[in-house]
């Protein structure tokens, strides 16, 4: 049973929203075309990363929390990864786009987004030379900034992530080694700030934003394609 338990994370993960696609007011499975055609060029991008990092060992694998079946040296269960959180975070952003008319982050976004894009660039420029650090800031700051010249309202995309965060810190929390005798993904930590959010380098919680963002965009890039 402990090499199912980085597949039984994803599937507590999806489990809900998967469920709550077929709500019969607004089902989100009408929408899982779009979500799908964004989500496969997303996890790829994040998947040739998750390759790079995990080659030269940023960060790696427990194989005893795992089936056993790789890609290359990547486990099944992290391309699921890809796939089963952002389900989950784009069926919220579905879910309160029907649900709250009126967003109350609506008049922040545009001071959360300057506050990230600042405070993400000072800290990649300073840290430049911690691989996850630098590449995780950078990455989502020019995002922003990309998405700032599109003026794209993100009042829902962080309303999204607020709402996902506490289970984001369970799923991931377990990941890191909560409630287990060793992490299921361990880290490098001269890679990184070395700052832990419980368990969690506090690089994990930009890499999240920077992954919904993108499917986000994504989904509703192919949306109104549809």
């Amino acid at each position: 049973m402990k090499s199912f338990t980085y597949l039984l994370v994803n599937l507590a993960c999806i489990s809900i929203p998967l469920f709550a696609s077929f709500y019969p007011k607004k089902p989100f499975y009408r929408e899982w075309k779009s979500f799908f055609k964004a989500n496969i060029l997303v996890a790829i991008i994040f998947l040739i990363w998750d390759y790079w990092f995990t080659e030269i060992g940023v960060w790696g694998f427990n194989n005893d929390y795992v089936t056993g079946i790789y890609l290359g040296v990547i486990p099944l269960e992290e391309i699921l990864f890809f796939i089963c959180i952002p389900f989950c975070c784009v069926f919220s952003y579905f879910a309160f786009k029907f649900l709250i008319k009126k967003n109350p982050i609506e008049k922040l976004q545009h001071i959360i987004s300057y506050a990230l894009i600042g405070i993400l660039l000072i800290t990649a420029i300073i840290y430049y030379n911690r691989l996850y650090t630098s590449i995780t800031f950078f990455s989502a700051s020019f995002y922003l900034i990309y998405l700032i010249i599109k003026k794209k309202d993100l009042s829902y995309h962080y309303l999204s992530y607020l709402f996902i965060f506490p289970f984001f810190i369970l799923s991931n929390g377990v990941l890191t080694g909560s409630f287990l005798v060793e992490p299921i993904v361990w880290y490098n930590d001269l890679e990184n700030l070395g700052i832990r959010l419980f368990n969690i380098p506090i690089e994990d919680t930009i890499y999240g934003l920077l992954l919904i963002l993108m499917n986000i965009e994504g989904y509703e890039y192919f949306k109104s394609k549809a």
